[in-house]
């Protein structure tokens, strides 16, 4: 054997000695983990809702006439009550005016028919008047009675007409956008001047499903609060009491309507406006839960990895009752105080030695290191 040959054969066994100290000691998956444990936990029921007014007005002139004025900015929150457009005042004080003229003719021709009916009244007992003219002055006092009584509702009418010429707030809300500005002709019960939505509070109409219901009618009467958000990501809730639930069932979709009023003081929400829903049924006081994102799903159903004493993780079987927020709800499969998988559950088996390299963020405490 040539002095080469020796050397070559000599680092070849070296290698081979170095790749089999290697083998003995295998490799561990890196992976997060989390705690199982126990905790309040609320039964949610989720949906997808609709803001809506509490109450919508549509405002309108209940006289003809031109608008002269406008007593408010678009969008302006508005008091029931505040003057909101001046129509035209002018014809409807004219009409005011006659109509209290003739009131006052047609009062003093009665004054003079009542008289005289009473005196032909005192004559005809004398029988200086015949009955029949007795009559006819009675018949034209009662009629000139009922044209004095006619006069005084003409008289009411117009002035509540001048009344009208000026258009106030029916409901305290916000304003819409002005649909007639000062100039045009306003057309009574016909044209929109404003729409007005009431928005303290604000509702929100969502329909769940029909199977639902029975447990929301044995709960209601705990008056049960509604969270809401625009997104499923959004943090800020606004929370509201359920204030509704409909006498029907949809049979068209299978569900039934609710809605929920909110006090929107911030005015978080604003009408038409999609939102996420989550109606609380009740708090599960010791509710068995885990990170969501630690339950995986295989051929055999839901399971999720354990990591053991001796740093294995182990395969459990898992039954999810339900999920709530981050958290899924177990009824079997672990113990609460299990160190359970939260990542890195792709790179393991049964039996696969792990390296805890951290616990999963907002997760239930555990161990970082073992």
């Amino acid at each position: 054997m040539t002095r080469s040959t020796a050397a070559s054969l000599a680092v070849l066994l070296l290698a081979l000695g170095c790749s089999r100290g290697g083998a003995g000691k295998p490799s561990r998956a890196p992976v997060t983990i989390a705690r199982a444990e126990q905790r309040a936990v609320p039964y949610e029921i989720t949906a997808t809702g609709t803001v809506e007014p509490r109450q919508t007005v549509s405002v309108q002139s209940q006289v003809t006439g031109v608008l002269t004025d406008v007593g408010f900015r678009e969008g302006d929150d508005v008091e029931a009550g505040r003057v909101l457009f001046h129509i035209d005042p002018r014809p409807f004080q004219a009409a005011l005016e006659q109509a209290q003229a003739i009131l006052a003719r047609d009062v003093a021709q009665a004054t003079n028919a009542q008289l005289e009916a009473d005196r032909y009244g005192a004559l005809v007992k004398l029988d200086y008047v015949t009955k029949q003219d007795y009559e006819e002055k009675r018949a034209t006092a009662d009629a000139l009675t009922a044209t004095v009584r006619a006069d005084s509702a003409a008289v009411a009418n117009a002035e509540l007409n001048r009344a009208w010429a000026t258009v106030r707030a029916p409901i305290s809300g916000r304003t819409g956008r002005l649909l007639v500005r000062p100039g045009n002709l306003v057309r009574a019960n016909a044209d929109q001047l404003v729409v007005i939505n009431q928005i303290h509070p604000i509702l929100v109409r969502f329909a769940v499903p029909a199977q639902n219901l029975a447990e929301i009618q044995r709960y209601r009467r705990n008056r049960l609060p509604v969270l809401v958000s625009p997104s499923k990501q959004d943090t800020a809730l606004n929370a509201g009491i359920l204030t509704f639930v409909d006498n029907t069932v949809d049979t068209t979709t299978g569900t039934v309507l609710l809605k929920a009023e909110f006090a929107n003081v911030a005015n978080a929400l604003w009408p038409g406006e999609f939102v996420n829903v989550r109606l609380q049924l009740y708090v599960e006081e010791k509710a068995l839960v885990v990170p969501a994102q630690a339950v995986m799903t295989g051929q055999q159903g839901t399971y999720l990895f354990v990591v053991n004493q001796d740093g294995t993780a182990q395969a459990h079987p898992v039954t999810v009752e339900r999920t709530s927020g981050v958290y899924a709800v177990l009824s079997q499969g672990v113990r609460s105080g299990d160190q359970v998988v939260t990542d890195g559950q792709l790179r393991i088996v049964s039996g696969t030695p792990v390296e805890v390299k951290g616990a999963a963020a907002g997760a239930p405490e555990a161990e970082a290191d073992r």
